[in-house]
């Protein structure tokens, strides 16, 4: 494979350059990049903001991301990741900046994998990402040794064995794509993971035919993620893939907004409506994500950056951020739409 996806068509012009500064005015001098300005830092959104930056040509700041990530992984081969997402809200209109929960959560210690992909697709830099190489290798390594016996990956390490293992469907679906890029990268740098393979199969086997083994407490039907991210993350086969986002369209698509983040609360998110872009694209449906992606322009501040998402029943912004993933997930959208850069389809596209 060659890296190459591009092809011609008439490409969506929207001007970029904000999302990519929002992301580097958070990004510190030691290459962390962050949620927003003194907020949580995971290695996930860490990465998928790396990749935007590496997709807009910042390919400097990209690489000082997963230098950053190589200088601060723990000898497991894990990143412990704050949980933003269960930080409080301050006069329910900024989340607070206090410390957030974190944990050895299995998906983000995973997502690595395809930022460095992404990168090597993006610069065809290999001596660059040799020295990230065994980086990738005991990030992947460490998240198999989370998986369970029927094929599926339990959410955090602090969780096996306990009253809170569970095997999350989003997070699987996303180690699913982690472990294609692994394997992909394995090729190129001509080190085989046999185990990899094998951990691969399966769980997307897992994710195929046994959906009973995730979200044991059933809460996951509730967001949009559970609902797209198989598709996205290549587990399906197409005709599976293709039923599975007509079927609950209606339940999460806004006539006027985008895509829920839950499907029984007024919420449109930018990020997740940005990743059902991608997931339309994997299924061929260019005309349906096009449409979508335009509704994205409505959720843009003064300077241009994306705003977290829309309260529908309030009509107002909300949360009032601009963390730096929902920039990245929009950038990553847009040139999946235009397949403007090199590793434009790596989101889109399967690597095996």
């Amino acid at each position: 494979m060659d890296g190459s996806f591009k092809t011609a068509f008439n490409p969506i012009t929207l001007d970029l350059d904000p999302a990519v500064q929002r992301i580097l005015d958070i990004q510190r001098p030691d290459g962390a990049i962050a949620w927003f300005e003194n907020g949580a830092w995971d290695p996930w959104n860490h990465t998928e903001s790396a990749m935007a930056l590496c997709a807009m040509g910042e390919h400097a700041a990209s690489a000082r991301a997963y230098d950053y990530l190589l200088e601060h992984q723990r000898p497991d081969g894990a990143w412990m990741g704050e949980y933003g997402n269960a930080l409080p809200m301050v006069d329910r209109i900024y989340i607070s900046r206090e410390p957030a929960p974190a944990v050895l959560d299995s998906n983000f210690c995973a997502y690595p994998a395809v930022g460095v992909a992404h990168y090597l697709l993006s610069t065809e830099d290999e001596a660059r990402v040799r020295s990230w190489w065994p980086m990738v290798k005991r990030a992947l390594s460490f998240v198999l040794t989370l998986q369970r016996p029927d094929g599926s990956i339990c959410w955090a390490a602090e969780a096996m064995q306990t009253d809170e293992e569970d095997a999350l469907l989003a997070g699987n679906a996303s180690i699913l794509k982690s472990l294609q890029c692994g394997l992909y990268l394995a090729e190129r740098m001509a080190d085989p993971q046999p185990d990899w393979q094998t951990g691969y199969d399966a769980l997307r086997e897992v994710l195929r035919k046994r959906p009973r083994a995730f979200d044991r407490r059933g809460q996951g039907a509730r967001f949009a993620m559970d609902w797209y991210y198989p598709v996205l993350a290549d587990a399906l086969q197409p005709d599976e893939a293709r039923a599975r986002i007509l079927e609950r369209w209606r339940t999460f698509v806004s006539d006027t907004r985008g895509c829920r983040c839950v499907q029984d609360e007024p919420w449109v998110t930018t990020a997740e409506t940005a990743e059902l872009v991608l997931a339309l694209l994997c299924v061929e449906e260019r005309d349906l994500a096009a449409d979508l992606f335009e509704s994205l322009l409505d959720l843009r501040d003064e300077t241009g950056a994306f705003w977290m998402g829309w309260q529908a029943k309030e009509q107002i912004f909300w949360p009032r951020e601009r963390p730096s993933w929902t920039q990245a997930a929009v950038i990553l959208a847009a040139d999946a739409l235009n397949e403007d850069s090199v590793a434009s389809q790596l989101l889109v596209t399967s690597l095996l």
